[in-house]
């Protein structure tokens, strides 16, 4: 079980006061009996939104069927390809990164991205013959996943070779079972996206490379004990005290959550992010989820952060003597990662309880989509001419958070350099920054960038195509639709009232280069 260490310092009794108002509202027994009025007297986008806590159980009654499946699946196959977006294919890239394929299971890589040059790169790894597709999208409307599921169907004609993963009833639903796919899985439609990687669209990706599932979501029930109401819900519910810290944390302005993960769970850090960024950044306020950053960044820029740690961290030591807030969890077997993810997800609710905000929805995501879809539509373009660097760094002011979004391929060259170009920054500008890949951020950190604290400078590369891919039925290619997708989104954060700019890819890329000097 996960155990927890704070020493928050100046934070102490924010934190304090946050759990005592916590407590008043009974705040841990109304979101066990999933009172959504915990949140908001509006049902929407919140009343339908709690299923998460129920997760873990739900799947443990289906893991059995989902195992039989993928072991059906693993005969035929070498490779599964998970096509989705945010919180449909952050936990499953979490899985396959952290976990081994069992003996004689495929390998599973995930696609969440419209850039060409990746598409391509996917379909060279694989034989057609011997892969399973999963289009995996709540709404089952996603376009980037839509997008992926007709090229692939063009490219396979075999429906035995699909399956989807979304709501019941959706439009995906209807097409796939309509079209013959192997399986239609119907996730739980009372949960959120970024609540839910211990449903379906977590774990059925989990079963199909032999994870242990049950284990994790053993896990993952240890902890719904662990977070159950305790008489007067003192600190000892380690959620209500995650939750009272990073409430405080935002409301005092040490708005920069910087996650430091052991090694072994790296990967766990984009779907913190989407949890984190998507649930808080809303309203003008928000916990902007910081990781990757160097030590000596991190401590010149302390006093606008609370600083986490999970598992064994070579910078713990420093920290506790920095005066930084400071929250070490523990991490013990890999398993545990079902008890992490269900932590969070309570931690980070409760938070929003304190900061007054709706943790369930995602109010400024759809303008990006809006402003993208009018562009592919034949609205008039926006005018997205690139800025000099120069220009850039003459915007930047203290206490700035410096968001690089790079809609490149996120495992190419470019992506590399950006995240050197990004440490660069930090540390000449000593600045907090984060890095993400589009269009995937606009379903994770998206959120926050527009609708998050006005010290949020956001810097946009966009990379060419030269070689680009059809979308069958579209009029408009995936390079046309990642460049519509980075325009539209410059025009959201814009419209939002955030600093936004584009620079060119070459030229920031340059920076990295010269700086090495």
């Amino acid at each position: 079980m996960i155990a927890a260490r704070y020493q928050l310092g100046a934070l102490s009794e924010p934190a304090a006061e946050a759990m005592r108002k916590l407590a008043e509202v009974e705040a841990v027994k109304r979101l066990w009996d999933l009172d959504f009025t915990l949140f908001q007297e509006d049902p929407a986008e919140c009343a339908d939104r709690l299923g998460w806590l129920g997760a873990p159980h739900g799947s443990l009654e289906q893991w059995d069927s989902w195992a039989e499946f993928a072991a059906e699946i693993a005969e035929e196959v070498d490779h599964i390809v998970v096509m989705g977006m945010g919180g449909s294919s952050l936990f499953p890239e979490v899985l396959t990164q952290t976990f081994a394929s069992g003996e004689g299971f495929p390998t599973l890589l995930v696609l969440d991205t419209t850039d060409p040059a990746a598409i391509a790169r996917v379909i060279e790894q694989i034989d057609l013959g011997r892969t399973f597709f999963i289009a995996a999208s709540k709404s089952g409307s996603t376009l980037e996943t839509r997008s992926h599921l007709a090229l692939f169907r063009s490219l396979c004609d075999n429906p035995r070779q699909f399956a989807v993963i979304t709501d019941p009833g959706s439009a995906l639903a209807q097409d796939a079972a309509a079209a013959g796919v192997r399986q239609v899985f119907e996730a739980d439609p009372d949960l959120g996206g970024r609540y839910s990687a211990l449903s379906a669209f977590g774990m059925v990706p989990a079963a199909m490379i032999d994870v242990d599932g049950e284990s994790l979501l053993e896990s993952a029930l240890d902890m719904v004990d662990a977070l159950a109401p305790l008489d007067g819900e003192d600190q000892h519910n380690v959620g209500l005290a995650l939750g009272a810290a990073l409430g405080a944390a935002a409301q005092t302005h040490r708005w920069k959550l910087t996650v430091l993960l052991e090694d072994r769970l790296a990967p766990f850090g984009v779907w913190l992010e989407q949890l984190i960024a998507e649930s808080t950044g809303k309203a003008g306020i928000g916990l902007a989820p910081c990781l990757g950053e160097s030590l000596d960044v991190i401590l010149a820029t302390a006093a606008e952060r609370i600083v986490v740690t999970i598992g064994e961290v070579d910078a713990t030591e420093a920290l506790r003597g920095s005066g930084v807030p400071l929250i070490e969890l523990s991490f013990e077997e890999m398993n545990d990662l079902g008890a992490q993810v269900l932590l969070w997800e309570f931690g980070v609710a409760l938070a929003c309880r304190v900061m007054g905000i709706n943790p369930f929805d995602q109010p400024d995501v759809e303008a990006a989509k809006v402003a993208s879809r009018a562009l592919l539509d034949g609205a008039t373009p926006q005018h997205t001419d690139a800025v000099s660097l120069s220009h850039v760094l003459a915007e930047v002011k203290a206490g700035d958070l410096l968001v690089l979004c790079g809609f490149v391929d996120p495992q190419g060259s470019d992506a590399l350099a950006l995240e050197d170009v990004r440490h660069r920054l930090g540390t000449q500008l000593n600045l907090a920054t984060t890095l993400g890949f589009g269009p995937r951020f606009l379903h994770s950190t998206g959120q926050l960038h527009k609708g998050g604290p006005k010290e949020i400078l956001v810097v946009q590369v966009v990379s060419s195509d030269p070689n680009d891919l059809a979308i069958p039925g579209q009029e408009f290619s995936f390079g046309e639709l990642k460049h519509a997708q980075a325009d539209g989104d410059l025009a959201a954060l814009r419209a939002a009232g955030q600093r936004a700019f584009r620079v060119d890819l070459r030229e920031l890329l340059e920076f990295g280069l010269s700086s090495e000097g």
